[in-house]
């Protein structure tokens, strides 16, 4: 039987969330009884193993193994990382593994790093013609002129941290005098950030599952938030209206699963992500794309898969069997 550890928590404000949809994970592969699974929480201050009667096992970083006394050293099969931003999203806990050489669900630690970078995943996109909003790039290093970038941009904009998950940190501008507050809240996320050009369009959201060497497009979800942009809030406390499958015209559906698969191709990805886009006129706009999404019952990509009749505990067995097999290692 296949000893599967479960990675959750992580090192940003995401850690809760991440801790449920590993909860989500372990619940519905435990529903199979065909694998061996335990709960582990990667923290910035401890990595540990917690069991059923939540007694904790320190991990042992040198070569992600458990020691249960002097007798039993518990080596696992696979790593199902469920850790949202940093350092599960971002290709860094990935290169661990593949430098241990023990499988692990997700993209290549390459493509993840890519991904997870803005400026990288858009500066490379629209090399391959993908529409993108008007960006501009910032580092802690820079100095800027304010009212040079306004101009280029346009108000209102937005300012985000170049990496991060979850909408952290973003700021709306509608007026000049708010800008250099949102640069300030960025850069308390990350030492670069992006300022991009507003959208006014129907935002949507498109699951994609690369395993097997075959790429499935999910039903589109259309995003409705409560909110003034699809934030964290949104998110995670039920202010936002989520919509799947989207309500679109047919011909504007197939431009958009295209475009989504073309994606994927490009980035080179396996696994599962879940990219946003806004629709302007008939045309998507890729945002951005995350290689590991929310999994929680209310998530998008849950909804997503159950829309195509797949259900949560088979796919998760076929992602962890397609991890196991594929030859990063």
């Amino acid at each position: 039987m296949k000893k599967i550890a479960i990675l959750m928590g992580g090192y940003t404000e995401e850690s809760l969330i991440s801790i449920k949809s590993g909860k989500v994970v372990f619940d519905s592969l435990n529903k199979k009884k065909e694998f061996e699974l335990y709960k582990i929480f990667i923290f910035k201050n401890k990595w540990f193993l917690k069991d059923d009667k939540n007694k904790e096992y320190c991990i042992n970083k040198h070569n992600f193994t458990v020691s249960f006394g002097k007798e039993k050293i518990l080596k696992f099969d696979c790593v199902f990382n469920v850790i949202h931003g940093t350092p599960g999203e971002d290709g860094i806990l990935s290169a661990y593994f593949h430098l241990l050489k023990i499988p692990y669900t997700g993209c290549h630690f390459h493509h993840a790093n890519i991904t997870f970078n803005k400026k990288y995943c858009l500066t490379l996109l629209q090399k391959f013609g993908v529409k993108t909003a008007k960006s501009f790039f910032l580092n802690k290093k820079q100095s800027f002129n304010q009212k040079d970038i306004i101009k280029k941009i346009g108000l209102p904009c937005f300012v985000k941290p170049n990496r991060s998950g979850s909408s952290l940190g973003i700021s709306k501008v509608y007026k000049e005098n708010e800008f250099l507050k949102a640069v300030e809240i960025a850069f308390k996320i990350d030492e670069e950030i992006i300022i991009e050009s507003f959208l006014n369009g129907i935002e949507i959201s498109v699951g994609v599952i690369s395993l097997n060497n075959d790429i499935k497009i999910l039903p589109i979800t259309e995003i409705i938030s409560k909110n003034d942009f699809f934030d964290f809030e949104s998110k995670y406390s039920g202010k936002s209206k989520e919509i799947t499958p989207a309500i679109l015209p047919k011909d504007i559906e197939n431009k958009i699963k295209k475009l989504a698969k073309k994606i994927a191709i490009i980035l080179n990805l396996s696994g599962i992500s879940r990219s946003e886009y806004i629709i302007v006129n008939g045309t998507p706009f890729f945002l951005e794309i995350n290689t590991i999404p929310g999994l929680l019952n209310e998530s998008i990509f849950p909804k997503q898969l159950e829309v195509a009749g797949i259900s949560l505990s088979n796919f998760f067995k076929n992602y962890i069997f397609d991890s196991i097999n594929k030859n990063y290692l």
